[in-house]
């Protein structure tokens, strides 16, 4: 058994029945730190369970299938060894955030009560949900999601949700009270204007409001209103004309945040550097269509943004574009889109970013997702010997070249370990079908071979094993085909 997998069955129970059913530590607890990475330290919280709190906790469990096998879960993790944890300490914008962990502006943090919590957790800021000066009307339903077999559990979320429903000026009073009752938490106001003189007063206002920064929303992808969000996104003039305007009427940091519906990213963020930007928030979500009838509005369907994990690797492209350009490489950025774990994060910090803004997975998931965010990074440099957060921002950046740059002249030829193998021919039929038929499969012994001659190192053959026996061996100079 794979205990990543059935941890993943794990439904994370509010109030879990499971943790109270175990008298001598928190099973949903450690289920939950496997679920997110943590497996290397999830004893820590079941270290005093014995057999019988375990298979008490087991028969507790209210999984709506079978109960999470919670006594193998357990039974099969490393112990636990105490470490001395670095701190996650970073400045962004030269404001010191105790970690890198935030809030993104959205349905996650709408009011004085929601974002109280979520400081009161562990998260170390917020940039609150946009604030603007129209009035905005929401529709409902106003999400769908687009998910595997598992109930509860998506990886891509469509939202149809815009701006911040309260008047500008209550939202700027729950800034204020945020910042005078978290004074070491980092308030963010996020906000959207029409015209020049809308956004010029709205920073004002956040500035007034005792907001640590101003991030420019020029890309919400849903709007009801012309002349807003990713329509003005996607203008490199107007984003040099609202940025600068902006940054000359405030003294606080300005943060220009980018849509990713265009091709370029660049060429906005370009703008927004000549406009006086201290940093670029980067990815709004996508636009997107869902086809289930769960997303419609009184019988009608409409494009509106898409989130979640399955947005990651286009959110992490985008990252690489601004952070490699001459220009805007130098800038400072905070990396949204699909980020659930830290090891979600970490590829962000990577890449060039100081902080990280998530959305999606507390939607999913709840403010607690913090405590594993926190602790799996400082686990993480604890055990590669990192003392501060910031040796890691940018580190991954050398090894990205142009397409034109790589290596041409070797293979990495695939292996399969013979003991792994369970005989099933996922291997064989993806090969065939989807690759260079390389592969041979024998149907009496059911064992599948690499055919060296006709294998080019694709390696989709590793990516469809269900069991991971298929590894890569050494490189290999290429032998050119007679």
């Amino acid at each position: 058994m794979h205990i990543d997998e059935e941890a993943a069955r794990c439904l994370l129970c509010c109030d879990a029945p499971c943790s109270k059913a175990c008298g001598m530590g928190d099973v949903a607890r450690a289920i939950r730190a496997v679920r997110f990475g943590n497996e290397k330290n999830a004893a820590r919280w079941v270290k005093d369970c014995t057999a019988a709190d375990l298979t008490a906790a087991q028969e507790a469990c209210i999984h709506y299938d079978r109960p999470i096998r919670i006594s193998e879960i357990i039974n099969q993790l490393p112990d636990y060894q105490e470490k001395e944890l670095p701190s996650l300490e970073i400045e962004f914008c030269g404001i010191k955030c105790e970690h890198p962990f935030f809030l993104a502006s959205s349905s996650i943090c709408t009011n004085y009560e929601m974002v109280a919590r979520a400081f009161d957790m562990g998260w170390a800021g917020v940039f609150y949900k946009t604030i603007c000066l129209e009035d905005i009307v929401e529709v409902s339903p106003r999400f769908d999601a687009m998910s595997n077999n598992a109930k509860g559990d998506f990886y891509g979320l469509r939202n149809m949700e815009q701006l911040s429903e309260n008047p500008a000026d209550v939202d700027f009073d729950i800034l204020r009270r945020l910042k005078q009752n978290y004074p070491n938490k980092v308030v963010v106001a996020s906000i959207m204007g029409q015209t020049q003189d809308e956004w010029i007063k709205l920073a004002k206002m956040a500035q007034d409001a005792g907001a640590d920064a101003v991030e420019l929303n020029f890309s919400c992808p849903q709007m009801g209103l012309n002349g807003m969000g990713s329509d003005v996104g996607q203008n490199a003039e107007l984003v040099l004309y609202y940025t600068s305007f902006v940054k000359h009427n405030v003294q606080i940091p300005v943060i220009s945040k980018m849509t990713p519906n265009i091709t370029h990213m660049a060429r906005p963020a370009i703008a927004s550097h000549f406009g006086g930007a201290d940093a670029i928030s980067a990815i709004n979500t996508i636009k997107s269509v869902t086809m289930d009838n769960r997303g419609t509005v009184s019988g009608k369907k409409t494009v509106s943004g898409y989130s979640g994990r399955a947005v990651k690797p286009i959110a992490l492209r985008f990252i690489l574009e601004l952070t490699k350009n001459n220009i805007t490489r130098d800038m400072q950025f905070s990396g949204i889109g699909g980020i659930e774990t830290w090891r979600d994060a970490l590829e962000f910090i990577q890449l060039g970013c100081n902080n990280v803004q998530v959305c999606t997975a507390v939607m999913q998931y709840g403010y607690r997702i913090i405590d594993d965010l926190v602790e799996g990074m400082r686990y993480y440099m604890a055990e590669r010997g990192v003392s501060k957060l910031a040796d890691l921002v940018g580190e991954e950046l050398p090894n990205f070249v142009l397409p034109s740059e790589l290596d041409r002249s070797t293979m990495v030829y695939p292996m399969i370990d013979r003991e792994q193998c369970i005989g099933c021919g996922r291997c064989y039929t993806s090969c065939m079908d989807g690759g260079h038929q390389a592969i041979d499969f024998d149907t009496e012994s059911r064992l599948p071979s690499i055919n060296g001659h006709e294998c080019v190192g694709c390696h989709l053959c590793q990516l469809v094993c269900p069991t991971g026996a298929i590894h890569p061996s050494k490189r290999v100079t290429k032998i050119k085909k007679k």
